[in-house]
């Protein structure tokens, strides 16, 4: 098969992907993550497309090359301190933007009350509900309930459909 064959055919699919991904990273939009993706596809085309390999294979291939590049490119922003004096006064960021982030199970609990709502939820949602509220990520309440993080990934999604939240 010719580039221009598989790019015509795979090419919709990784638009409609690369609109899904515009607000990732907020310093690249969809186009350049389009862009991305072509150039993927291109350098695997020149080492030659195996045989039998159908397109959904391939879009599949350009998915994760742009997730992998989400992974590397995330943490390069540059961090400033809120501590540092910003003029010759000794004014920092912090005198100008007071912390008043308010803890998550805070912020639930204004929202609704958290101890009637757990009441819907089996005994399982309700241990991910609490540790994820306590502000465990999900990792740390796979391991901590000796189960995936894909499984405390799932759980989550249910706990969210039956309160109507989103944490």
């Amino acid at each position: 098969m010719c580039f221009e064959t598989l790019f015509r055919k795979v090419s919709p699919r990784l638009k409609v992907m690369a609109k899904g991904y515009k607000n990732r990273l907020g310093f690249i939009n969809e186009d350049d993550f389009y862009q991305e993706m072509c150039i993927h596809l291109w350098d695997n085309f020149r080492e030659g497309v195996p045989e039998g390999i159908n397109e959904a294979y391939i879009v599949k291939g350009c998915r994760f090359f742009i997730l992998n590049y989400f992974r590397k490119n995330r943490n390069k922003a540059n961090i400033i301190s809120f501590e540092i004096p910003i003029d010759d006064k000794g004014h920092t960021l912090g005198d100008l933007f007071p912390d008043t982030k308010e803890s998550l199970k805070d912020s639930l609990n204004r929202k609704f009350n958290i101890e009637d709502n757990k009441k819907n939820l089996n005994k399982r949602e309700n241990q991910v509900f609490t540790l994820l509220i306590d502000g465990y990520t999900v990792r740390e309440t796979g391991e901590r309930l000796g189960i995936s993080h894909v499984m405390v990934i799932k759980i989550k999604k249910k706990i969210v459909e039956k309160l109507r939240i989103e944490f």
